[in-house]
């Protein structure tokens, strides 16, 4: 069947503008080289090309000058935790590996490709990504179920010397930071003084727990399905044990979300659980309440409002969106940008304290955080990292 064929076969969808949007992908690759005579083809192709390969041969550095490599991210994913849909597989994935290298080039001018693999296995995963990285300045894992995705970053981060960064941690730990920063600062709170309950110990709560923990927050607790993580438990998996270390036991806070909550200043949903409204009713006065579950909040923003003072979801439709669009364009362009060997601690917390500033003039209890096309959103985020990145000695240029 020919190329032509797909692309105009007649299917049961037709007529869906969201299907139709998808028809033959949502990407493509554009030349930046024209190639209209023969002079132009000899300096693009052969002979001319062989000069520049010489070149990069004789001195590697200069592929990050002559090459389209510095500026382009792989977005890698297993297809094992894509959006709410669970472990739907590699090919399903791609739509939405498209749709976050389209996100790149919309709000951070970032190339970037859609790797979905056909494998589950941690070894192999590392191994095929740590093969492929000569082809791109950056590596941005998408959609790998946890606790896998914790060891994965954490050995590509040790094989490799360019960013690498898991957005369902990072991304959504650094606009949640970023909005609880001014919500805080609404309601009068300190971060010494605030006590944060996170339900959901996956790749994102677990991420969210050690940004707080490094802006200043001291007493924290993330909940599973069985209650508070803490090391009074025996059924912990290795991650758990390691934030439960920093998080509960410091504080010795055990038990069940309703004892979590009661006097809580400030809950964080991404868990995709339900929490009743009973349990929302017992936190404190001006409590915060950040319910990201997609599409339906942990909390609803109705339900919320009447003992909160600032509520803030995952969804577009409602005051206070955490969307990661927010932050990766704009990390990733301000790491290409100064050729960052790594993605620190301090550049995430320096784009939280970026994107937090943008609405200092019009800070109000719907209004937190950005929107996402606030055209200052990629340009201050991404300054932010390259000058964290200076300052953490992780820039090379």
């Amino acid at each position: 069947m020919t190329e032509s064929t797909l692309s105009t076969e007649t299917t049961a969808y037709d007529g869906d503008p969201v299907f139709e949007l998808h028809r033959g992908g949502k990407m493509a690759i554009a030349a930046t080289a024209s190639v209209s005579d023969k002079a132009s083809l000899s300096m693009a192709y052969t002979p001319g090309v062989a000069r520049v390969c010489t070149a990069i041969a004789e001195k590697p550095e200069l592929a990050q000058t002559y090459t389209w490599v510095p500026n382009t991210v792989a977005v890698v994913t297993d297809g094992t935790a894509v959006l709410g849909l669970g472990d739907i597989g590699p090919a399903a994935a791609m739509p939405v590996m498209e749709g976050k290298a389209v996100l790149f080039k919309e709000f951070g001018g970032v190339d970037s490709i859609p790797i979905c693999l056909d494998t589950t296995d941690v070894d192999e995963i590392v191994e095929t990504v740590i093969r492929m990285a000569p082809s791109f300045g950056g590596i941005n894992l998408e959609d790998i179920s946890a606790p896998r995705c914790f060891e994965i970053e954490d050995r590509l981060k040790e094989a490799l010397d360019i960013p690498v960064f898991h957005d369902d941690q990072h991304g959504t730990a650094v606009v949640t930071l970023a909005a609880l920063m001014n919500a805080l600062k609404l309601t009068g709170r300190s971060p010494e003084s605030t006590r944060v309950v996170i339900s959901g110990a996956g790749a994102a709560g677990v991420a969210v727990a050690k940004i707080l923990l490094e802006f200043g927050i001291k007493d924290l607790v993330l909940l599973d399905r069985k209650g508070v993580i803490s090391s009074t438990r025996s059924d912990l998996t290795a991650s758990k044990k390691a934030i439960a270390e920093v998080t509960a036991d410091v504080t010795g806070r055990t038990g069940t979300l309703a004892e979590a909550l009661d006097g809580a200043d400030v809950y964080v949903g991404v868990s995709g659980g339900t929490v009743p409204e009973e349990l929302v009713a017992t936190m404190a006065e001006k409590a915060i309440v950040f319910a990201m579950a997609n599409p339906n909040p942990e909390i609803h923003p109705d339900v919320a409002h009447r003992y909160a003072s600032i509520v803030a979801t995952g969804r577009s439709d409602f005051p206070n969106q955490i969307n990661n669009v927010l932050a990766f364009p704009g990390i990733f362009r301000g790491a290409i940008d100064v050729r960052a060997s790594a993605i620190t601690e301090g550049m995430k917390l320096a784009a939280a304290e970026a994107l937090a500033a943008l609405v200092e003039d019009e800070l109000s209890e719907t209004k937190v955080i950005p929107e996402p096309f606030d055209p200052r959103v990629g340009p201050a985020v991404s300054a932010a990292v390259a000058e964290a990145a200076r300052v953490d000695g992780v820039a090379r240029a």
